[in-house]
Order: structure tokens, then sequence, then C-alpha cells
């Protein structure tokens, strides 16, 4: 039996600067509608990698952690959305309704969740889950895992943009 489904990407970064540098990648090749769930420990490296992703999308602010507020709303200059959301203060699926979630998973902006295990009964089924883990202090595990067909597409295009490889 294989150790990663054939759709699976897993990935080591060697530094924190490596793991935002993934996440600027992935940034690039997300837009409206797109779901990912950035799951790992406390210090995993989810923060880092979310920032990269914002900054690759091509936000106007610097996404940070929004875990007091919970949900964090940016900008592009072309008005396109992006939500980021920690639920690491949230129970359940219950307590994320109250975070106005036919807006956020609306299909006109692009979501990104740290901490989505906790709110994992209202996700949307299809998205893509990057599972972080804490090898070393500086050494990071990622694990991309894509649920529906737009999001092996978009591993396969991260495939390619991140090794220069591509499965055929």
């Amino acid at each position: 039996m294989p150790i990663l489904r054939q759709d699976e990407l897993d990935l080591i970064s060697h530094s924190a600067e490596q793991t935002r540098r993934l996440g600027v990648r992935l940034g690039t090749l997300i837009g409206a509608g797109d779901v990912i769930c950035l799951s790992g420990d406390m210090g995993a490296g989810k923060t880092a990698f979310a920032a990269g992703v914002g900054a690759g999308w091509g936000s106007a602010s610097v996404l940070n952690s929004p875990t007091y507020n919970l949900v964090h709303e940016h900008r592009r200059d072309d008005g396109a959305r992006l939500f980021h959301l920690d639920c690491y203060r949230l129970a359940d699926g219950a307590e994320a309704e109250t975070l106005a979630l036919d807006e956020i998973f609306d299909g006109r902006s692009a979501v990104l969740i740290e901490w989505p295990e906790r709110i994992a009964s209202v996700l949307p089924r299809e998205r893509l889950w990057v599972e972080l883990r804490l090898i070393e202090e500086l050494r990071r595990n990622l694990l991309f895992v894509p649920t529906g067909a737009r999001y092996e597409a978009l591993i396969e295009s991260f495939r390619g943009e991140t090794t220069g490889a591509r499965r055929g």
C-alpha cells in the first residue's frame, strides 16, 4: 500500500523563509472560491505559510495570525478578497456559525483557515488540506492533500511550480 495517494504532495522546508516562499508559490495559484486549510501543532509554520500565501495572492496587507479577531479580510488592488480565519479559539463548527460563514464560503473569495480541524463539520467538502509538522527547530514537513478535481489540478500546478516536475 502506498504511503501517499497519487494526488498528494509531500515537501520538506528547511527554514521559516522557505516555508513562506512555498506559501507564496501556492498563493499565486489560488483564486475566488478556493478553500485552503492549514493544520498542524502550534509552531509548525502555519502563520509563516499563510503570510506567504497572502503575499503570492497579492494582498495589499500582510497576513498575520488573526487569533484575536478570528477573521481578517484582505483585499487586492483589483478588489478580490481573501478571508484568513484562525479557528484555534473555537470549540466546534456550531461556534463557527457566528463568523458569517455564508459570506466567507460564498465562492466569491479565497479562504485560508488555520486550525480547520476545529470547524471540520462546517467546511466545504472540496478543499486543499495542508498538514504542517515540526521535524526539527527549522525543518517542517508539509503534506498537501487535495479533495476534489479543482484542488487536484491546483496541486499539480503547484508541484510543477515548486519542483519543476509534473506527473504524467
